[in-house]
């Protein structure tokens, strides 16, 4: 990876817990957050159904409760598809 700032381009949900993301760097990677979903912030994250009202206000994917993943974090726990 070279040093531009990543960010996430698209996002869509891909079943459970787990998110298809599109890169700036062209890359197109899938995140599975199941065991991510850690502390109070995360907690209504683990209700499904609220887990796919996400947005990308700024690049990086972010939830209505302000929950938010850096797109280096989502880049590393991710796998290429």
């Amino acid at each position: 990876m070279d040093s531009m700032f990543l960010e996430i381009k698209k996002a869509s949900y891909d079943g459970d817990y787990r998110l298809h993301l599109w890169f700036n760097n062209g890359e197109e990677r899938v995140v599975n957050l199941a065991d991510k979903l850690n502390g109070e912030v995360f907690t209504p994250l683990k209700d499904k159904v609220y887990f796919q009202r996400f947005s990308i206000p700024f690049n990086t994917i972010e939830w209505p409760n302000g929950a938010d993943f850096a797109p280096e974090y989502l880049y590393e726990h991710s796998v290429s598809v």
